[in-house]
């Protein structure tokens, strides 16, 4: 089994076809056929139905296919990672982030880091959840990752600095003259929620911090993107909870922000299956200067939502 054999069945798999995949390849088709066959003789098995119009994973095939992912990965990584310490000219960092990190944060980051290193080439992939991002990482989408603390994670994570979240409401809002509101003031109000909310012990963090003041959130819209929901809430449609960096900087203030008492807050970090050296090491010195909100040594350290007591409705 070999690296190349495994680049040659991901390909045929996203393509659905030896012919394409061939093509993609550049290689003839007889022999892409034949790397195959000796792929699935060294596993033991088909990995590929071959039908009249296309091919489909076998149940081996899909056993398979993730770990020839990461395999074909981790080599990429290990090739970055070799150039960049070895001083090599050129070169790219692959940088994974959930959406509102990816539109609040990383636009400004990237800028800078463009400028120090011109001959970088950067890859932005950005997720829906903070659980997707952990995920693909993990499965070596990308060198480094940028996002909430990972609870458990078994490599490298660096904190870069915290996260405050804050309330958006439209201007003509009751509370639009204010700068800070309580929970319980909001317990008539509709909300925007989005699918980026934390998870709490099977739990939805808004959720869990609203039971803890005595009511329950009604939802009126569901969205995917934080900035989304942020956009939603400065038409009316309810009180969205969103981080300061998006709705200030990215989304623009057109909405009223307010600032929840006690307030919200949380650690953000980079991440890594590995130690980050060269590039990635130099990112996340460059995430640290360049984050909204630095975290400095007079503050008190930060505690991920899980770890919030269960008495207290902030994010401390």
């Amino acid at each position: 089994m070999s690296l190349r054999q495994m680049e040659y069945f991901l390909t045929v798999v996203e393509a659905a076809s030896f012919t394409r995949a061939a093509e993609l390849l550049h290689v003839s088709q007889p022999a892409l056929s034949h790397q195959i066959k000796a792929l699935e003789r060294s596993v033991g098995g088909a990995l590929l139905e071959r039908m009249p119009r296309g091919v489909r994973l076998t149940p081996m095939g899909r056993a398979f296919r993730p770990h020839a992912e990461l395999a074909v990965r981790s080599a990429a990584q290990a090739r970055r990672a070799a150039r960049a310490a070895a001083g090599a000219e050129g070169g790219e960092l692959h940088v994974a982030a959930v959406h509102s990190v990816a539109v609040g944060v990383l636009p400004d980051v990237f800028a800078r880091w463009r400028a120090v290193h011109p001959r970088v080439l950067l890859h932005l992939h950005e997720y829906a959840t903070s659980e997707a991002l952990e995920e693909q990482v993990e499965r070596g989408a990308a060198d480094l990752a940028v996002g909430p603390a990972p609870a458990g994670w078994p490599g490298t994570v660096a904190a870069v600095g915290e996260e405050e979240i804050v309330l958006a409401v439209p201007f003509d809002d009751r509370f639009a003259g204010r700068t800070t509101v309580t929970l319980p003031e909001l317990a008539d109000r509709p909300w925007v929620r989005c699918a980026m909310e934390p998870v709490v012990d099977g739990e939805r963090f808004l959720d869990r911090a609203c039971a803890r003041a005595g009511f329950t959130p009604r939802t009126a819209v569901f969205t995917e993107h934080t900035s989304t929901a942020v956009r939603m809430a400065a038409a009316g449609v309810g009180v969205c909870a969103a981080p300061a960096h998006l709705v200030r900087d990215a989304v623009g203030e057109d909405c009223v922000v307010l600032t929840p008492d006690p307030p919200w807050k949380r650690t953000l970090t980079a991440f890594s299956r590995l130690p980050p050296t060269g590039a990635a090491e130099a990112f996340v010195d460059l995430l640290r200067s360049a984050w909204p909100h630095p975290h400095t040594a007079s503050e008190p350290p930060l505690r991920a939502y899980q770890d919030c007591p269960e008495d207290a409705t902030a994010v401390a």
